[in-house]
């Protein structure tokens, strides 16, 4: 009987052990299945060393895609910026290919990041995450990817995917025609700017707690540059602005304290690399595409990834959030 098609599988963590031990070279202790999200994550471990295997699901990112992420973390290693960097194989391959039940899925050994993630953070890792962040921008800055990524604009972060919304949107009026006037609020408060001199070049994208760790001597690295792409470097400063605005909205600090926080971070990060007044006053309309592009996201990948939690009340809840912010922090 033939095999039934199949949308998602999940590659057995035996088989993959004994796979990697092969490939690599290196005994495998334990391969542990960690997190099935955007992609599938393994966290490896032997005698010596912690890694991370991703095995990236075929609908969300093609071969171009991922050597192109490939190529920019080994960048920023030979820069020796502190990045989960891709780990080569005994035959110097980076990117493996796995011939699974729908079809093929390529994979990478990621480098651990050494330390844990914080919900808050000290002025000492808020200055090193500032300066570092800067190092990648200089670099993001200048590099050529061999295949292009997603361009993140006015375009893909708010208008195509409002559009795409729209059968969600449709079912609260209300909100639609909120975010209809928002959008075209936003936009044109981003036309007040002169982005054409705003620093460009390839954004981490989700610059938030959960995607950098801290060790004992607060050194930061960072990982997790699956939605890499191009746009305006100050994105990566809006993603980590969101988390701490959102400390602030929901009174876990001040507005006073989050401001103190951001003002360290984007100090340290002028220490390293220029950064335009402008560019930081942009913030607050750049986060109203970041959240409308994530929610999309969600809605395009519900078979895949979202299903367990995109429901109506998760869509409800998520726009009143996105409203909340947005009367909070942008001036129209």
């Amino acid at each position: 009987m033939p095999i039934f098609q199949t949308q998602y599988s999940t590659l057995s963590s035996t088989a993959l052990k004994i796979f990697l031990q092969e490939e690599y070279g290196f005994e495998v202790l334990e391969c542990r299945y960690l997190l099935r999200g955007v992609n599938d994550h393994y966290q490896v471990e032997t005698k010596d060393q912690k890694y991370i295997f991703r095995i990236y699901r075929n609908t969300h990112r093609s071969l171009e895609e991922i050597s192109s992420e490939v190529f920019f973390l080994n960048v920023l290693k030979e820069k020796g910026i502190r990045v989960s960097y891709p780990v080569s194989s005994l035959n110097e391959e980076q990117i493996l290919k796995f011939n699974a039940a729908e079809g093929t899925r390529y994979g990478v050994l990621f480098s651990y990041a050494q330390g844990e993630s914080f919900g808050m953070l000290s002025d000492p890792q808020l200055a090193h995450l500032g300066k570092e962040l800067a190092r990648i921008h200089n670099v993001s800055a200048e590099i050529t990817l061999p295949f292009e990524r997603r361009e993140y604009d006015v375009n893909t972060t708010i208008t195509q995917p409002i559009k795409a919304l729209e059968p969600i949107l449709k079912r609260n009026p209300p909100m639609a025609a909120w975010i209809d006037d928002t959008m075209n609020k936003v936009i044109s408060n981003l036309k007040t700017f002169d982005l054409s001199k705003f620093s460009y070049g390839y954004c981490h994208y989700d610059l938030l707690p959960k995607n950098f760790h801290f060790d004992n001597e607060n050194q930061v690295t960072f990982f997790d540059f699956d939605f890499l792409g191009k746009g305006h470097l100050v994105n990566d400063l809006m993603t980590f602005w969101l988390d701490l605005s959102l400390h602030a909205t929901f009174k876990k600090i001040s507005q006073e304290e989050a401001d103190r926080q951001f003002s360290v971070f984007v100090a340290a990060y002028r220490d390293i690399r220029q950064l335009q007044e402008n560019e930081l006053a942009a913030i607050p309309y750049l986060s109203f595409g970041f959240w409308i592009f994530f929610m999309n996201f969600h809605q395009e990948h519900f078979d895949d990834f979202s299903n367990p939690f995109f429901n109506t009340r998760f869509i409800n809840e998520r726009l009143d959030l996105i409203k909340t912010l947005t009367e909070s922090y942008c001036r129209f």
